[in-house]
């Protein structure tokens, strides 16, 4: 299978963890499986913001990204984000190059437009072009790619620097385009939990809308499920999960069933009972 696993910055902030996780992905490339991976790092970028005296903003958990902020983000992901697992993967037998958008016109953006707020140089993916990540790839190496890129040239906005693009939003249209299999999510939480604490198995969007209703879902879970129901509606034959990043099998893990939590189009597609989705 052709896997794209996405990585928060929390993931790779520290080099152990950071090990474990690229000797992971070397298990599952040693087990057959091509692996593209799409990273944030969020907390690098308020880090260096923090010690650059660079005020930090959001707007509905979007980075509020001006001038200064967008140099910022392009340093941190495509930079020491991205060079720092690269050189870990490396480290683990799974040579690695770190890429963005910019790099042999892999995607473009088009401005992510707020009704209620200039959110600057924060962008959403518009076009891509698979044929570097398909070279590497059959190079035998795992392609890591930061989400920022170049303003599309269709597309209206300013042009002097690269959009930042919210790497959970990213990873749904950039495992389409390069035709992958399943989109694993792995963070640092088991999945997603009902109210006492209980990973759900398989949510579909009704559950889901339920579930926020209910105050289960808040804080950065929100985000991170709304990603995944994009990326059941983007990849509806392919395996969409939310699942823990932690374990020296933590992609293969990822694939199996009773790990993390699997994203359906809608209840038909599990071919089971509503009462009997939420726990196995």
């Amino acid at each position: 299978m052709k896997l794209c696993v996405k990585i928060g910055g929390a993931q790779l902030e520290e080099p152990m963890p950071r090990a474990v996780l690229a000797a992971a992905i070397q298990r599952a490339r040693a087990a057959g499986h091509e692996i593209v991976v799409v990273h944030g790092g969020g907390n690098q970028i308020r880090t260096l913001c923090k010690r650059l005296g660079i005020a930090d903003r959001y707007h509905e958990g979007l980075r509020i990204t001006d001038a200064a902020t967008a140099e910022v983000a392009v340093a941190v992901l495509a930079g020491l984000v991205g060079k720092a697992l690269a050189e870990s993967l490396s480290d683990a037998g799974a040579p690695a190059v770190s890429l963005c958008g910019a790099d042999g016109g892999l995607f473009t953006a088009r401005r992510h437009v707020h009704e209620a707020v200039d959110l600057g140089y924060v962008g959403q993916v518009e076009r891509v072009d698979p044929a570097l990540v398909d070279a590497l790839l059959a190079k035998g190496f795992v392609p890591l790619i930061a989400t920022v890129a170049p303003l599309d040239g269709a597309a209206a906005g300013a042009r002097d620097r690269l959009y930042n693009i919210n790497a959970d939003h990213a990873a749904a249209p950039l495992a389409r385009a390069l035709g992958c299999d399943a989109l694993l999510f792995l963070t640092d939480v088991p999945g997603v939990l009902d109210a006492e604490k209980r990973l759900i198995a398989r949510l579909d969007p009704d559950d889901c809308a339920a579930l926020a209703r209910a105050g289960v879902l808040y804080g950065g879970m929100i985000p991170k499920v709304d990603a995944a129901l994009a990326a059941v509606r983007t990849l509806p034959d392919g395996l969409v999960k939310i699942a823990p990043a932690a374990g020296a099998d933590a992609v293969l893990d990822a694939l199996r069933d009773g790990v993390g939590t699997r994203f359906l189009n809608d209840a038909a597609n599990d071919g089971r009972p509503a009462s009997d989705r939420a726990h196995g």
